[in-house]
């Protein structure tokens, strides 16, 4: 590479913020999808429910079916009066520790304690991590996702700023490993009806788990990205789905989409060079993409418009050209389609 694509700010676009979508839309299918042709740069404006057009028998959709815990807790440190925010970001192996975000930081040292809903949960930070993140330990009587349940909100990405009447619309309709503090959004815009139709033209459908941390939508600070370090993530893929992947992959007569920036880390961390997924299971993933990288598995990409200098448009970008990618960005734009979590859709074939 000559360096083009390596800078931050090789990632920037024109984004009036009126075009940041603050609600999902009533039908998720009606989304809009913009079909980009990652060899010639053209473009076509369709709906989502459209999807089923480019999609032919033999190929095979890829899932991401984790689902968003309602992981934004507000409580009062103990011997305190003002708010404390935690965002849970991932479970750790002994169940009651978690890491988390919590704010205001600075007054949440080693050993200070939080209580939510009035004594319902109870936390104890135990630990101080890299990067300011804090290790806590929870205790409480009865079943802890219950209590989360009763106690936590959905975490809504900053750039959402009015509430979600509907929980379930960050999610997708076949989430079922919960663990995620952000939701797939490539995903929203499938309803049970659409996968049937899809599933009836001859497309495998399959689905792998990435529970979705904030280390995914992380800014990146440096202005060259190599210096750019990925949260770590956890993921799995059963036997089943991996047999099918490389069933496909073998045959030659079916592609591989990729539903999310999520799956495809998910796919490509598990693959080994010939790109048939290896039967680990379960796995931890730091995986960041970017112009340069060589696709070992998909061979198309369904997902969502993301931010300007972000690592999700780095992977965009990486798999379809960072000049051909800015230029749907820029047509997308000026035609107006809705962008980020509850915006609309793209697809990369």
């Amino acid at each position: 590479m000559d360096g083009s694509g390596l800078h931050k700010s090789d990632y920037t676009y024109y984004l009036p913020e009126e075009l940041i979508a603050q609600d999902p839309l009533p039908d998720r299918a009606s989304s809009r999808l913009l079909v980009l042709n990652k060899e010639t740069g053209e473009i076509s404006h369709r709906h989502f429910k459209d999807v089923l057009d480019y999609l032919n028998p033999g190929d095979c959709l890829v899932l991401n079916d984790t689902k968003v815990i309602p992981a934004r807790l507000i409580g009062e440190r103990e011997g305190g009066t003002a708010p404390i925010e935690v965002l849970l970001l991932k479970r750790l192996p002994d169940k009651d520790l978690w890491e988390a975000l919590v704010r205001p930081g600075k007054k949440l040292k080693a050993g200070s304690r939080v209580s939510f809903g009035k004594g319902l949960l109870k936390g104890e930070i135990v630990d101080i991590i890299e990067g300011g993140n804090r290790i806590i330990k929870f205790s409480y009587e009865g079943i802890f996702e219950e209590l989360l349940q009763e106690l936590g909100e959905m975490p809504l990405p900053p750039y959402i700023h009015k509430k979600l009447e509907d929980g379930t619309r960050y999610n997708t309709v076949y989430a079922r490993a919960e663990g995620s503090a952000a939701a797939p959004t490539a995903g929203l815009h499938f309803t049970e009806e659409l996968l049937s139709e899809i599933r009836e033209k001859g497309i495998r459908v399959v689905s792998v788990t990435l529970h979705v941390g904030l280390g995914t939508f992380r800014p990146v600070k440096t202005e060259n990205i190599l210096d750019h370090e990925m949260h770590s993530e956890s993921y799995s893929i059963s036997k089943e789905a991996a047999d099918i992947i490389n069933e496909v992959k073998e045959s030659g007569e079916g592609r591989i989409i990729a539903v999310g920036t999520t799956s495809t880390r998910t796919l490509e961390s598990a693959a080994s060079e010939n790109g048939l997924i290896s039967p680990v299971g379960h796995g931890e993933t730091s995986l960041f993409i970017y112009p340069g990288y060589r696709f070992k598995v998909i061979d198309g990409l369904i997902t969502n418009f993301h931010l300007p200098e972000s690592t999700l448009l780095m992977l965009v970008s990486a798999f379809a050209g960072r000049e051909r990618v800015l230029n749907a960005y820029k047509e997308a734009v000026r035609e107006k389609y809705r962008v980020f979590s509850f915006g609309d859709a793209m697809m990369l074939i």
